[in-house]
Order: C-alpha cells, then sequence, then structure tokens
C-alpha cells in the first residue's frame, strides 16, 4: 500500500452498479494487514496481542498453501479470521487475472473473505484516461463481488468522495459494489483538522447511509514525504491510544463505522 497523493477531481463517465452481499465486521474489530510471511507463530500471537480480529494476509498468484494453512490454524485457534489480500494495479484492466487470483486463493478453503487493493490513480493513464479507468475499476471490483460469496472488502483512498462519475459520486459508487471499505485515512492524529476522524467523514456518511462498513486505517510505515500520515516513529502505546480513540470516536459519531486496521505487521511491530 502507497501513500496517496492525488488530489485531481475529474467528471467521470457512468457506469452500472453490480450487486455486493451483506456481511458486516463488527465495530471495535481491529485489522491489520499482512504483505510478508514471518513466523505463523509470531504473527498470530502479535495480533492476539492487539486485538486483532482479522488479518490481511497477502496472497501470491500461486498461494504458498503450506504456509497459510498454518496461519488458519493459529488464527482459528485465536479467534482470529482471514481475508485473502491481493491487488495489482494491473487489474484495473485485466479483470481475469483479478478474477483468477480470487479463484486460486479462495479455492484454498483458508480464507473468510477477500480484501483488495487495487489502486487506479497510480497508473500513468489516470492522468489523460481517468473517466475510462474509473469504470473499469468500478466493474473490477462488481465482477469480483458477483464471483465469491465470500464479503468483498476494498481498501479506498479518503478523497474519492471528490470525484464523480457522471452525475454520481465515486465513493458512492464503489461502496454500491462492495460488502464493506477500508479507507486509507492515513493521519497520526485522532481529531481535529486534518486527523483520522476528520478525513474519513465522508466516506463513514456515505457508508452508513448505504448501510454498509467502513473501517477506517492508519499507517506505520516510515513515509518520509508525509510524517503527519504515519505513527511511524512514535510509541506503541501511543499508537495503542490512538486505536482506542479512533474506536470511541467512529462509535459514538457514525452507524457505518466499523472498526480500524493497522497497516502493517512488520512496521507496527517495529514500534518503540
Amino acid at each position: 500500500m502507497r501513500l496517496l497523493v492525488i488530489l485531481l477531481v475529474g467528471a467521470l463517465v457512468p457506469v452500472v452498479p453490480g450487486t455486493a452481499h451483506a456481511a458486516t465486521p463488527a465495530a471495535d474489530v481491529r485489522g491489520m494487514w499482512l504483505w510478508t510471511r514471518p513466523s505463523a507463530v509470531d504473527a498470530v500471537a502479535f495480533a492476539a496481542q492487539r486485538r486483532v480480529k482479522e488479518i490481511f494476509v497477502h496472497v501470491p498468484t500461486s498461494p504458498d498453501v503450506p504456509y497459510l494453512r498454518e496461519l488458519r490454524q493459529r488464527a482459528s485457534a485465536a479467534g482470529i479470521k482471514l481475508a485473502a489480500l491481493g491487488g495489482e494495479t494491473s487489474w484495473t484492466t485485466d479483470h481475469a487475472a483479478a478474477l483468477a487470483w480470487q479463484r486460486a486463493a479462495l479455492g484454498t478453503g483458508l480464507f473468510d473473505a477477500v480484501h483488495v487493493d487495487v489502486e487506479p490513480y497510480l497508473l500513468p493513464e489516470w492522468q489523460t484516461a481517468q473517466a475510462t479507468l474509473a469504470q473499469q475499476y468500478l466493474n473490477l471490483l462488481g465482477k469480483l463481488a458477483a464471483a465469491t460469496t465470500k464479503r468483498v472488502e476494498a481498501d479506498v483512498p479518503f478523497w474519492l468522495g471528490q470525484l464523480t462519475v457522471g452525475r454520481k459520486n465515486l465513493a458512492t459508487e464503489v461502496l454500491s459494489r462492495v460488502d464493506a471499505i477500508t479507507v486509507m485515512s492515513y493521519r497520526n492524529t485522532v481529531t481535529g483538522p486534518n486527523s483520522v476522524m476528520d478525513i474519513g467523514r465522508d466516506f463513514l456518511t456515505r457508508a452508513a447511509a448505504a448501510r454498509k462498513p467502513a473501517r477506517l486505517a492508519v499507517e506505520t510505515q516510515p513515509l518520509a514525504e508525509c510524517a503527519h500520515c504515519t505513527f511511524s516513529g512514535m510509541s506503541a502505546a501511543t499508537l495503542d491510544r490512538a486505536l482506542t480513540s479512533i474506536d470511541t470516536t467512529g462509535n459514538a459519531t457514525s452507524t457505518g463505522y466499523a472498526g480500524v486496521a493497522v497497516h502493517h505487521y512488520d512496521s507496527w511491530r517495529s514500534l518503540a
């Protein structure tokens, strides 16, 4: 997952909403991205100690089943769910590859959900063909959701609501196609201007209206270009207090709030 700096607002072409299936992660349920392959024992123990109830586990095109099987066994024993994490920017236009990945990941029988991190705005073509890429991205989400009965959750940038799809809002259109979202609300303050709750508010409002669950998320890896976007360099205790505060504020202010997620295991573990 990468720091998002695109701030362009554009008018996009209309697309037809797909049908998503309902599934709701409960508020106060923490999530954690796992991009690497640490010891399954260590990863699950770390997650359990920090009240993580769902791990987004990166799954390559050819799933490493022995590792995933051990992780699933230990996670289940700790009451932690696993979501298959995948996301190539190229999937924006290569839907066949995305669907093949999803079939392979879910074919292991080891996952409770699908968690996709596809970021079309990172493609060079976004600057010149935004309308086409946005439509293809929405179509991709609809296809992924239609191809499984598992919950499909998408990572989204907090600013997506600034864009339109024809006369419709792009953030709202994304919500209509998936079962849940995780908002990359990367800031290291909880309330006030330019904080987690401030930049996450738009998606929480839209999620509540759509009756779809929305997680907020925080970053822990170093971001030299945006120090206020990450908890890197701060203590683990500082982050834990912030997560508790996000839960308290989110539950008090939005019916769409569904917990907080931390990006990601390795950098979270390295906090002092």
